[in-house]
């Protein structure tokens, strides 16, 4: 849903779930000339807080190094990284609210 989502926007997507020891990326995508770095967050429902409440500055600023080693081992050089955030809400019975958020970190 998320990837739908930021690919109807226009970015293009050149990874999903990408792992390496320091941890893993959801989705590295491409707008324009800036490559993005994508948390996704999916709940069914704010009981336990938003899915967009799920990220802090420590997290941002791990898939900030993770961005990094993603570039150096597709020896990628954009003009720019920004590090975003997906929320998905899947309520049962009731439409799903995707919100994107750019630049978190």
């Amino acid at each position: 849903m998320a990837a739908r989502h930021l690919a109807g926007l226009g970015m293009v997507l050149l990874d999903r779930n990408w792992r390496c020891d320091a941890g893993e990326i959801d989705l590295v995508l491409l707008d324009g000339t800036v490559l993005v770095i994508c948390e996704v967050k999916t709940r069914t429902s704010t009981d336990y807080g938003d899915p967009l409440e799920a990220i802090d500055q420590r997290k941002a600023d791990r898939l900030r190094r993770l961005g990094a080693r993603w570039l150096r081992v597709h020896d990628c050089h954009p003009d720019d990284v920004r590090i975003d955030m997906v929320g998905v809400l899947v309520p049962p019975g009731r439409p799903v609210e995707v919100e994107h958020v750019e630049g978190i970190g």
